[in-house]
């Protein structure tokens, strides 16, 4: 049975002419409606954010922790329900949805604590006597949160619980993928801030999206998403000297070193891999092997992923779940087909699943070349092209040959190699031997092309944050230096 939902503007529903249907990608069937918002939706939820930004900003910094606490409260309570219809319209097994939902609830809690911390500080003045000089750390205003649909509640949470506890009023355009879930959770979990503080749009990028980034009352665009996108936004907002805070696509390398276990590297880049059927801007999507243990590391890990279980999110048992929209499987489908023409060998999978839904076989690759769109080019999907080497050294400029940097991940125990590698590659994150691991207090995002935001941490909520220098003298007497000479 699908349901229709409405938008979320200054605490009431808002509908529009038109609708976007929201699917089960494991099913192909409808789950629910949201409306196609576009101009003049967006420009109603900016002026609700903006009518409520003076008394939000001024909120205390207590108040508005505590408002947060009270939605991890209420989302705690709506946890089942919200895990569920997660799993049914993004797609990814259940044990992976109850992580991403863990990690969205606990930045609400870190967030509305860090957000007490403090608003600047003082600095030493020239003359201390008569003389104070402060820097403060203020809201901008109105955030518009761009989100997309392979994390629709954690990548939401690492941009609202930040704004909202640095005292801003968001605008949330959530991917029409996902909106029926985003909804749900600001709906009912978010109802107690006051009318205006956080409004949702729902729509497509090319008019609900442009119109958030357009609109001139929005300071900030805070955007994960694809590098194409990314750039469109700062072509649009560069006019407006907007602050942008965009987490771009990512081309993650693996490599393992000499030295590393084979059996448990093999486990460790099928999670890596594989998580989200790929579906992660952290994938692993480049894998580079020692020359002497390619053969038998590709016939472990074919082994290994030969066996995992496509099924329904919501099914006891399933590995892997669908791809979230039937058109991203033509990509990897080309991504797949230009490395075989191109001489590679898919040793498992290489094809669409034979069953309903939007599933893609996990792929194993091996005999690819650095050149090939499998390994330059963001797949997003289920694949893993493996690669060999010789030289460590080389191995790291061949990881760095990428445009993008935002993660890389090394399995070894050789402390020179390890201190080598994290030292030498050009990544946001670098994790060794347990990949795609985050942690609330230390920031996410990538280098290079990746766009250069930073989530997370102390830094996910400086970004919400811009800088003011205040120098006062308490003395009105005239000063010996200034005019006439």
């Amino acid at each position: 049975m699908s349901t229709d939902r409405a938008m979320f503007i200054g605490g009431q529903h808002v509908t529009a002419a038109d609708w976007i249907d929201s699917f089960d990608p494991a099913t192909e069937q409808v789950l629910g409606r949201v409306p196609a918002g576009g101009v003049g939706e967006v420009d109603r939820a900016v002026a609700a954010a903006k009518g409520a930004s003076d008394g939000w900003r001024y909120t205390a910094a207590n108040d508005r922790a505590e408002l947060l606490h009270e939605a991890y409260a209420k989302s705690m309570t709506h946890h089942g329900d919200l895990v569920e219809l997660l799993t049914r319209e993004q797609g990814k097994p259940r044990p992976e949805q109850e992580e991403e939902a863990e990690w969205a609830l606990t930045s609400l809690r870190y967030y509305a604590e860090l957000g007490r911390n403090g608003l600047g500080r003082v600095v030493p003045s020239a003359e201390p006597r008569t003389q104070l000089n402060l820097v403060l750390k203020e809201p901008y205003g109105v955030v518009g949160a761009i989100v997309p649909w392979n994390y629709p509640l954690l990548l939401l949470s690492w941009k609202l619980a930040p704004a909202l506890a640095a005292g801003n009023t968001v605008v949330v355009k959530p991917s029409e993928l996902t909106s029926l879930v985003t909804l749900e959770w600001i709906e009912r979990c978010f109802d107690h801030f006051p009318p205006g503080v956080i409004n949702v749009v729902t729509g497509y990028g090319a008019q609900a999206g442009e119109a958030l980034v357009r609109h001139p009352d929005v300071r900030v665009i805070a955007m994960t998403g694809s590098v194409a996108t990314g750039q469109r936004i700062a072509s649009v907002a560069a006019p407006m000297m907007k602050h942008l805070h965009l987490e771009l696509g990512g081309k993650d390398a693996f490599v393992v070193a000499p030295d590393a276990d084979l059996d448990t590297a093999v486990d460790a880049l099928a999670y890596s891999a594989l998580l989200n059927s790929g579906q992660v801007c952290t994938s692993s999507e480049r894998v580079f092997v020692p020359q002497g243990m390619r053969d038998h590391f590709a016939e472990a890990l074919t082994a290994k992923v030969s066996g995992l279980r496509l099924g329904h999110g919501l099914d006891e048992g399933t590995d892997l779940g669908p791809i979230a929209d039937d058109r991203f499987r033509d990509k990897i489908d080309a991504h797949v087909r230009d490395a075989v023409e191109r001489g590679a060998k898919v040793t498992t999978g290489g094809r669409r699943a034979d069953r309903s839904g939007w599933f893609y076989e996990p792929t194993v690759l091996v005999d690819v070349d650095d050149d090939m769109v499998i390994m330059t080019e963001e797949t997003f999907g289920p694949t893993i092209p493996i690669a060999s080497y010789d030289d460590f050294g080389a191995v790291i400029d061949r990881v760095n040959a990428s445009e993008m940097g935002l993660g890389a991940t090394l399995r070894s125990s050789d402390p020179m190699l390890i201190k080598r590698f994290y030292e030498g590659v050009k990544a946001g994150t670098v994790w060794i031997n347990d990949p795609l691991t985050d942690n609330y207090a230390g920031p996410f995002g990538g280098m290079k092309m990746t766009g250069g935001g930073r989530e997370l941490g102390p830094e996910g909520l400086e970004t919400f944050l811009e800088t003011k220098h205040v120098h006062w003298d308490f003395d009105q007497a005239g000063k010996d230096w200034w005019l006439p000479y």
